[in-house]
């Protein structure tokens, strides 16, 4: 039998709840959930550091974060490792393309792909003006370049009036192709048009939405614009004073005060979801007419979440549901695994090894991940994540214990604990961390984190207990390589 063609989709800050076929009341993503069906889904997958770079490091290498070095977000640090995904693929004869959202350093860095067209959306960091030419985001993403040419030298995406992590929202402005997401898939389908017939081949399809800015073209506004939404969950420990203090400061991590504009900042996020889900659905009909779905396998996730203003926060980074929790399906041919739903924790890292083994591959010895359609292998009993923190908000550098029924966090700076019974409170309604009742477990939980810090060079543990205050270290492995 011929080696399978490999599909890995993937979205940004898309939350793992954010699909009907995983139980969400409102939104709609008939596509993704055709999709899901024809596969094995895990709804119990995660992103292990919560935000663009180091999930995605995550995921080309297959390391875990205290191993790829990247426990937190930082631009314009140069991606350099042994062993990629792509490269991978590429050692097992594939021809391998990336189309969309990379998101590493140098812009143009291939890792390991043969052929990248690149969009990265508005990477505030690559478009400062005192940057060299070659560097700037308007020469090196493919997606602006050609916007210029088709729409004149100042046409932008800031055109819109939106910064690129607002909660403000407004439907697209130019004509539905040329929006970023339409011009991807367009993208991605011409790679089937010129592709090798004669060689299997590993497509990564990236979108930047549901990230903000939230500016899907406007029929897929109308579809929630007059829909009663379910409210953001709020639990009886989220800090309204910090909400009242920023929330009507335009990007602030709170997301707004008023309640109109949350409900448009709902709006707008689910309304990117389908028009992703509707242009998946537009590629799907393109691999149908080349005659290509029979022998492919996709698969399909997100870096990590949106809180989407759930306990008074916004964005990612936290280590609450709707920040760490992601969608993750692989979808097959093979009619006899359709239906498939996995309970097993399933994080980033494991993508790689998955990808590699339906290659027909051997995964490097560097990667931690594991093979997720491995019926032999160990089922994961927890997931150690952690985001370093940032300006002078002592509650945003965390680390977290998750496991398939409860989690546990630690925030570093502050030293301040909680704990959430997933199983009986899935919204993380009420923080349990003073409760007689849970005291055994969270001293469980506290000692495996203990576990997966003791050697950690920050200094987070000294006889076996945690010390807060310590200055987390970003790219250790980066740094040790040199």
């Amino acid at each position: 039998m011929s080696k399978p063609n490999i599909i890995l989709i993937m979205t940004d800050q898309m939350r793992g709840d954010c699909m009907s076929i995983a139980g969400h009341k409102d939104v709609k993503t008939p596509n993704l959930d055709t999709l899901a069906l024809k596969g094995v889904r895990f709804p119990n997958a995660y992103s292990a550091c919560p935000s663009c770079v180091p999930a995605r490091a995550a995921m080309f290498t297959g390391m875990k974060q205290e191993h790829h070095g990247r426990v937190g977000y930082e631009d314009r640090v140069v991606w350099d490792y042994p062993n990629t995904l792509a490269g991978e693929l590429d050692k097992n004869g594939y021809y391998t393309q990336a189309v969309g959202k990379m998101h590493v350093h140098p812009q143009r860095n291939y890792m390991g792909f043969q052929n990248v067209i690149l969009h990265d959306g508005n990477l505030t960091a690559n478009r400062a003006m005192d940057l060299p030419f070659y560097e700037h985001q308007e020469n090196c993403d493919d997606y602006f370049y050609d916007l210029r040419k088709r729409k004149g030298v100042a046409a932008d995406l800031y055109d819109l009036g939106i910064d690129s992590n607002s909660w403000v929202t407004r439907p697209w402005m130019y004509e539905e192709s040329l929006h970023p997401t339409n011009w991807v898939t367009e993208q991605a389908i011409d790679f089937l048009r010129r592709k090798d017939p004669c060689r299997p081949f590993f497509l990564y399809l990236s979108y930047v939405r549901p990230h903000p800015p939230f500016d899907a073209p406007q029929c897929f506004f109308d579809m929630y614009d007059n829909k009663e939404l379910a409210p953001p969950v709020i639990g009886d420990w989220a800090d309204k004073e910090e909400w009242k203090k920023k929330g009507l400061i335009l990007d602030s991590d709170t997301g707004p005060i008023d309640a109109d504009l949350i409900r448009r900042s709902q709006c707008g996020y689910y309304a990117c979801i389908s028009h992703v889900d509707n242009q998946i659905g537009r590629f799907m009909m393109a691999l149908d007419r080349y005659g290509i779905s029979e022998n492919t396998v996709i698969l399909f996730t997100s870096d990590h979440g949106e809180l989407l203003g759930d306990h008074h926060t916004f964005r990612k980074v936290r280590p609450y549901q709707g920040s760490i929790r992601i969608p993750f399906f692989i979808s097959v041919p093979d009619k006899s695994m359709w239906g498939t739903v996995s309970d097993d924790l399933m994080e980033l890292q494991d993508v790689l090894p998955t990808i590699v083994k339906l290659s027909g591959g051997e995964p490097p010895e560097s990667i931690d991940g594991e093979d997720l359609l491995d019926g032999k292998r160990r089922k994961r009993g927890y997931i150690h994540g952690e985001h370093s923190g940032f300006g002078d908000n002592f509650e945003i550098g965390n680390q977290f214990i998750v496991t398939e029924q409860d989690k546990y966090i630690w925030f570093m700076e502050s030293g301040r604990e909680q704990y959430f019974n997933l199983k009986e409170d899935k919204s993380e309604l009420h923080d349990g961390i003073r409760e007689p009742k849970y005291q055994e477990r969270i001293s469980m939980l506290r000692k495996i984190l203990v576990q997966e810090l003791q050697n950690r060079e920050e200094g987070y543990v000294k006889d076996n207990q945690l010390i807060a205050g310590r200055n987390q270290q970003n790219l250790l492995y980066l740094q040790n390589r040199k």
